[in-house]
């Protein structure tokens, strides 16, 4: 459960943004949409060499 400590005088808009920040920092919706469906073992293994490839690619391009 989150606590979101509102203090005094501060603005319920701002509060609302730390708890939203806070909510997606914890990767909970995000967990929840993984699960939604199964992911066979070769398929997660390949879609992270496939990630992996992209990062590797994104720094060398930012290097030139």
């Amino acid at each position: 459960m989150l606590i979101i400590p509102v203090k005094e005088g501060e603005n319920i808009d701002r509060a609302l943004k730390r708890y939203k920040r806070k909510y997606r920092n914890t990767k909970v919706l995000q967990e929840i949409r993984e699960r939604k469906e199964y992911t066979k073992p070769s398929v997660a293994k390949r879609a992270q060499l496939k990630k992996a490839q992209y990062k590797e690619q994104f720094i060398l391009d930012q290097e030139k």
